[in-house]
């Protein structure tokens, strides 16, 4: 296997500008490498847990907008030519899961993400979700701006 050749490659989408630049950039490197695609989405069950206990539905809301993203992004890569593409929907922390538990369960020897994906008071506060990938990754990281 050539060094430079990436067989599991994990998109990190959350339906901002940047993460659509992003999955662009990963359809180019998952076709010329022939590789899996994985296409994952983190909802972010923090941001919920506080309004669960008066909105019920909120969850449900954000499970189904969570899968028709991860699936409109199939579907483009379909069209793009992909072949082997996988979906992921995890709930928690993007900033933990993404490089820690769908990084290694699908073996994944390239993250992509895209440099910004909250404002810029969220990032002062607790850092962006593309710096902690690239912390705790234990494989490449591509941060497309």
């Amino acid at each position: 296997m050539n060094a430079f050749e990436y067989k599991n490659i994990v998109i990190a989408v959350d339906g901002s500008e940047a993460s659509e630049k992003a999955f662009n950039k990963s359809l180019s490197i998952a076709k010329r490498n022939q590789a899996r695609l994985i296409i994952a989405h983190v909802v972010d069950s923090r941001t919920f847990a506080t309004v669960e206990a008066y909105d019920r539905t909120l969850a449900e809301r954000a499970e189904e907008h969570a899968k028709e993203l991860v699936d409109s992004f199939v579907e483009n890569a379909k069209e793009a030519g992909v072949e082997n593409i996988v979906r992921c929907v995890e709930y928690g922390s993007p900033k933990v899961k993404i490089a820690k538990n769908i990084a290694t369960t699908f073996e994944a020897d390239l993250i992509i993400c895209g440099a910004t994906g909250m404002n810029a008071v969220e990032r002062f506060l607790i850092g962006s979700v593309s710096e902690s990938i690239t912390r705790y990754a234990n494989c490449d990281v591509l941060v497309v701006r």
